[in-house]
């Protein structure tokens, strides 16, 4: 069990979501940054989809009634534990009555806190993600408060996870497969979506232009602020379906990339659509950050995605290894 002590709005309980449902207008949630919940969950043991704590808002404290086996993924935010520093991406043993900390991120926007067994909420439509906007899943669906408790899954691993396993931050480790920037802007790879070529020469200045992430923007979809871009000619379109990643361009000409809780259906045109590779990287995207998007080839986005997977499994292999030879000479 938990105790939330200090927390801010939008932190809430997050998996990875509930796919198979936006049919019915259900949006699928989950994490803004999964790939950091899928290292933080196979550090601990977990399955990759295992609910945990996703923070956007700093400070935010908790108490372990009881001890855990823990790890503090995604942004770097200068975790403690009674005071001592934490290692970021490196499990750590609480025992009853110690603290968590975690302060504003160094780097990144979204820490996950990820336990032993995972978070023991009532699943929704075979998810323990929280939907702030149907009031649903997670933690009563809303965002966390002081004094929630929570409680824990039993472990189901098989083996007693260990405390001093690491790993090295994914933005390193796939450094090789992320492209990078000389002025600090996010460069974001996305393909040309259906409407791209509507937008006549505006569509090569929405991919030459920096963007900048508006404050309007939440887990539902970043606003982009800069030289709006419009269609030659004004386009009304039925609603269709919506997915996470989609590039929609509202009549204000400002694009809007739709997140975790991305909407089912829309109108807008879609200008591009983000590979499902980067939308991690986006999903750790502070407000007010600067992106630049770069055309990408369906073989590209293939082979980033297969990099990750590849990593994810030395991950889940080396893990099990160390952590058996631990219980072997414990």
């Amino acid at each position: 069990m938990i105790e939330i002590i200090e927390t801010g709005p939008f932190n809430t309980v997050q998996d990875l979501g509930r796919p198979g449902y936006r049919k019915i207008g259900v949006t699928a949630s989950g994490a803004m940054d999964p790939f950091g919940l899928k290292i933080g969950n196979v550090l601990v043991g977990n399955a990759p989809g295992a609910a945990a704590i996703e923070v956007q808002t700093f400070p935010f404290r908790l108490r372990f009634t009881g001890p855990v086996v823990f790890t503090v993924t995604g942004a770097d935010c200068g975790a403690k534990l009674d005071e001592h520093p934490l290692l970021p991406w490196c499990t750590h043993a609480a025992d009853a009555g110690q603290a968590l900390e975690l302060g504003r991120p160094r780097t990144g926007a979204r820490a996950y806190l990820c336990f032993a067994g995972g978070l023991d909420v009532e699943p929704v439509m075979g998810s323990r993600s929280t939907s702030l906007r149907g009031a649903f899943g997670g933690n009563g669906g809303r965002f966390l408060t002081a004094t929630d408790r929570l409680a824990l899954c039993a472990e189901t691993s098989g083996h007693r996870p260990r405390a001093g396993i690491s790993v090295v931050d994914p933005a390193f480790a796939l450094a090789d497969h992320l492209p990078t920037s000389d002025d600090g802007s996010l460069i974001i790879r996305a393909l040309p979506a259906g409407e791209h070529d509507l937008f006549g020469n505006d569509a090569e200045r929405f991919w030459t232009q920096i963007w900048q992430i508006s404050s309007k923007s939440d887990r539902t979809g970043y606003r982009l602020s800069g030289e709006p871009v419009k269609p030659t000619t004004p386009v009304e379109m039925r609603s269709h379906g919506v997915v996470p990643g989609v590039i929609q361009v509202p009549p204000s000409g400002e694009p809007i990339v739709q997140m975790s809780d991305a909407n089912t259906a829309g109108g807008y045109p879609k200008i591009a659509g983000v590979i499902d590779a980067d939308l991690w990287r986006l999903g750790q995207a502070r407000i007010g950050s600067r992106v630049r998007f770069v055309r990408a080839t369906h073989r590209e986005a293939l082979d980033v995605e297969k990099a990750m997977t590849l990593f994810l499994d030395d991950v889940r292999v080396t893990c099990g290894m160390v952590t058996r030879a631990l219980n072997t000479m414990a």
